[in-house]
């Protein structure tokens, strides 16, 4: 028997025309972290789409739920909530703009609002069927240009229940994988951040604006994962000549990896030879001038 998303919403009562189906597919920028933001800051996910255009507002208002998934692959989407539209108000920019959430979305990239909007009170049913967000996988029916969806007016074939949550895919196996933008660091899943807990290494920052670079090393405590979480926290992890640069620009990769057990001077010694090869002493190239380095 072919299951449907409208059978989990009979199971619950609920009636299939009140529900609005939304299918997220957020801008380039911000589509790596959207399902680590579903995953582990439900605050910003929802804050995403509270907020919406004039014809989604007005499908919105004459709606009693919000079905959340995200186009996480074409012609499907993955279940990321059911939620219940408790009323709404209109905000203008600056009010939209000023809700902790919304800067934190505007932190990862997402464009700032520049008009007055409805913001809805969604709220999330945690007793709709949550232990399967993050697996459960519908067929999107038709056009993926057309995201939204009243539930009643078209078919959603349940295609896959996985067992685990794939919101958060898994880390890289090999360090030479590993490439995020200084805005990932802090959302990095739980896997991802053993993965750097354990390596010791040396490591490469890219300058996007300018192209120029910055080699360090990270060993003792945490490892990499604790450098990386310094420059999280500040954007320059305490580095002179990253400081007054555009954090946002970062990107982070991992050069080599050494044992752990290795003495300090050696680990500098392969530090400064990175330098050498990738030319970051040099004012054309690099952000490791001796004179200025911390």
């Amino acid at each position: 028997m072919d299951w449907d998303f409208k059978d989990l919403l009979t199971k619950h009562n609920i009636d299939a025309k009140t529900v609005l189906v939304l299918r997220h597919t957020p801008p380039e920028r911000l589509r790596k972290v959207f399902p680590w933001l579903a995953s582990q800051r439900p605050a910003a996910y929802n804050a995403y789409q509270q907020t919406q255009g004039a014809i989604v507002e007005r499908r919105m208002i004459n709606s009693t739920y919000v079905a959340s998934f995200i186009g996480h692959a074409p012609k499907t989407a993955l279940f990321a909530g059911l939620y219940e539209r408790h009323g709404q108000d209109v905000k203008p920019p600056d009010q939209i703009r000023s809700q902790p959430a919304v800067q934190e979305l505007e932190s990862y990239g997402l464009g700032g609002e520049t008009q007055s909007r409805l913001w809805f009170d969604l709220r999330l049913r945690e007793d709709f069927f949550g232990q399967w967000r993050g697996k459960l996988v519908i067929q999107w029916p038709g056009s993926e240009i057309n995201w939204h969806r009243i539930a009643n007016e078209a078919d959603f074939k349940i295609l896959a229940i996985h067992e685990k949550s794939v919101l958060t895919e898994e880390p890289p196996d090999s360090y030479r994988e590993w490439d995020l933008r200084w805005d990932q660091l802090k959302l990095l899943p739980e896997s991802w951040q053993e993965k750097l807990r354990g390596w010791c290494g040396i490591y490469y920052i890219f300058d996007a604006s300018d192209g120029k670079g910055y080699v360090g090393k990270a060993s003792g405590a945490d490892n990499l994962l604790g450098r990386w979480q310094n420059y999280a926290d500040c954007g320059d992890g305490g580095n002179v000549k990253l400081r007054g640069r555009d954090s946002t620009n970062f990107r982070f990769s991992i050069l080599e990896l050494v044992p752990e057990d290795l003495g300090d001077g050696d680990i500098e010694r392969r530090e400064q030879n990175w330098m050498v090869r990738l030319r970051t002493r040099t004012v054309t190239h690099g952000l490791n001038l001796p004179e200025l380095d911390c």
